[in-house]
């Protein structure tokens, strides 16, 4: 039964207020559905604690932290000691999510690529993945974490991967991880779906970014960990592969990036 396959969302948000009421029954279907880890995402620093406190309470929830670049303009641009100094806590998975957007807030993509850069380095110093957002972004993003890798190694995933073949090129070449979120399986992405299906399936990530973007049947309705699967399943079409052996994939892809949770042990 494909509710016993065990799965990875890669990217949500347990802290946002549309979980409020239920958090506890939210997990709980992830983990009932064979979602075994979540990584929930906090887009402004200043509500890390929030989000620390969501993954210290429930044991299969890693989590990451980062000034989402539609923020960067109304948040303190991060430090790289902050940042690292975030990253010493043993659930602290990645960096981000970070990134550019420049569909609703072009006016700031100077301070979005300071911060982006801050950023890169933080994922360089402590060795955890960066976890970037673009959007409408393509030609800065891609020149941006080329310069950088150029001036130092580091690891990423394209979170919520809806960009270009030639960001999605430009990512891959550097050794980067394609995230599938719900928009892949909507009807009208197949050219998304194509873009996908040209990357090595060994660099392919599921997320749900709950609770936005909903796969069908889902679709329009607030998302949540547990429909991770049926983004999973279209991501297992892609590839011409059984769900099974898809999601097995697509955790060993996340073990790979995301070293710090592969290792975690709870209570060590």
């Amino acid at each position: 039964m494909s509710e016993t396959i065990q799965i990875t969302d890669s990217h949500c948000h347990l802290d946002f207020p549309d979980f409020d009421a239920e958090r506890d029954q939210v997990i709980a279907r992830a983990v009932a559905a064979g979602v075994t880890r979540m990584v929930t995402i906090c887009t402004k620093l200043r509500l890390e604690p929030q989000v620390r406190a969501i993954a210290e309470k429930y044991p299969p929830v890693f989590y990451a932290a980062g000034t989402h670049p539609m923020s960067a303009a109304d948040e303190p641009l991060a430090s790289v000691e902050e940042l690292v100094k975030l990253a010493e806590h043993p659930k602290f998975v990645g960096i981000g999510e970070t990134g550019l957007d420049y569909h609703y807030t072009a006016e700031s993509k100077e301070l979005q690529q300071a911060s982006l850069r801050i950023h890169i380095e933080a994922a360089r110093q402590t060795g955890l993945p960066l976890i970037i957002h673009a959007r409408a972004a393509d030609e800065d993003m891609a020149r941006i974490l080329s310069e950088e890798y150029a001036n130092g190694a580091y690891s990423c995933v394209m979170h919520c991967f809806s960009s270009g073949p030639d960001l999605a090129h430009a990512a891959l070449d550097l050794g980067f991880y394609l995230s599938m979120s719900g928009i892949a399986a909507f009807p009208k992405s197949q050219e998304l779906r194509d873009i996908l299906k040209a990357a090595p399936v060994d660099r392919i990530l599921v997320e749900t970014d709950a609770p936005y973007l909903a796969p069908p049947p889902y679709r329009g309705k607030r998302n949540e960990p547990a429909y991770t699967v049926h983004t999973a399943q279209v991501g297992a079409g892609i590839f011409g592969l059984e769900y099974e052996e898809f999601a097995a994939q697509t955790q060993a892809n996340f073990d790979r990036l995301f070293t710090r949770a592969a290792a975690y042990k709870a209570g060590a």
